[in-house]
């Protein structure tokens, strides 16, 4: 059955990577990203949105105005996300703020607007993006623990509010996925295939948390690579 899908952070990274997987197999993607400019770098396929998650109080209204443009969307992976690790005195009030809005709360918005539209549909999906970081709190990572640790409980919550409707909601927990996610940072996986997880890894589990039959579900799934290595920059 092909599937009309919203795909948050869709133009690069682990988006992008369940972005191609997902056109590859013949379904509709309307992907969110914050620039959707080089046209070049980005399927055609896909129907663009521009959008940045991180701005709440434009988010509800660009939400809005995209459901009524693409009424058959019937599932959303949400990809959309960073990285920000240090003691948490050295965070300012304001990058809190910003690294709780996009990790956590844009995705508790998107999610409370599609909600009753998918409970409609035959079959709806919800598949949050969390992290290896919702499972136990690490040193100079506490807002960005706090914010997958956020998006799990939440997920867990909505599985129960939807389990007596159509609507499946899954949440894949990744280790370290090699990705420009740590091109900012100051470490990343070891070098080794065995250190990191690919984007495509995780597209194919995508992939088939939305084939499986209807009345089954993964409700949450840890990906590991084989051996966890993480290289520091000196």
């Amino acid at each position: 059955m092909n599937r009309t899908l919203l795909i948050t952070g869709a133009s690069s990274g682990i988006g992008r990577a369940i972005t191609d997987q997902l056109i590859s197999g013949g379904h509709s993607v309307i992907g969110l990203s914050r620039n959707i400019k080089d046209k070049k770098s980005n399927p055609t396929a896909v129907h663009w949105v521009e959008c940045d998650c991180s701005k709440l109080d434009t988010l509800p209204d660009v939400i809005s105005s995209l459901l009524k443009q693409y009424p058959n969307i019937d599932g959303a992976v949400f990809c959309s996300g960073r990285g920000q690790f240090s003691s948490l005195e050295e965070f300012s009030f304001a990058q809190i703020k910003q690294l709780i809005d996009l990790n956590f709360t844009s995705q508790a918005l998107i999610s409370r607007a599609l909600i009753p539209i998918l409970k409609k549909k035959h079959l709806g999906d919800l598949i949050f993006i969390g992290s290896e970081a919702a499972l136990k709190g690490t040193q100079k990572g506490s807002l960005y623990c706090a914010s997958k640790f956020a998006l799990r409980g939440f997920s867990q919550a909505l599985r129960e509010e939807c389990r007596n409707s159509n609507v499946r909601v899954a949440l894949i927990n990744p280790g370290m996925v090699k990705t420009a996610f740590f091109d900012q940072l100051k470490f990343q996986p070891g070098r080794h295939e065995s250190n990191y997880i690919l984007p495509q890894d995780i597209a194919e589990l995508v992939q088939l948390i939305l084939t499986l039959r209807r009345g089954t579900l993964i409700d949450e799934i840890n990906l590991s690579p084989l051996n966890k290595v993480i290289q520091f920059d000196s």
